[in-house]
């Protein structure tokens, strides 16, 4: 069965930095995007990057250029390096995929930025 096992979370200081990692399993991760949403207390969850089976990426707006989503399809591991983290990204951030149109979530990884 499909597995996404999130690791890499923490409490860090603003302007610090972190690296989420997700392990997949289960599905053919090479063919299929991945993709990293969070949500913060009372909010819905929000994309926050994304990349392509190619390697194309996107991001919202309000990490680009502090966020870097890649992926090594010879581990099945997706990840976000997160630089210049602010107080407004804490939040738990979540791995996603969704093979032959059946969404999978990891089960979460708290990310705290504060002083």
């Amino acid at each position: 069965q499909v597995q996404l096992v999130e690791s890499g979370g923490g409490l860090v200081q603003p302007g610090g930095s972190l690296r989420l990692s997700c392990a997949a399993s289960g599905f053919s991760f090479s063919l299929n995007a991945m993709r990293w949403y969070r949500q913060a207390p009372g909010k819905e969850r929000e994309l926050v990057a994304a990349i392509t089976s190619g390697g194309s990426t996107n991001y919202v707006y309000s990490v680009k250029g502090r966020f870097t989503i890649s992926r090594d399809n010879a581990k099945n591991t997706v990840y976000l390096q997160m630089n210049s983290l602010k107080p407004e990204d804490t939040a738990v951030y979540y791995c996603h995929t969704a093979p032959r149109g059946y969404e999978y979530w990891g089960q979460g990884t708290q990310v705290t930025v504060s002083s």
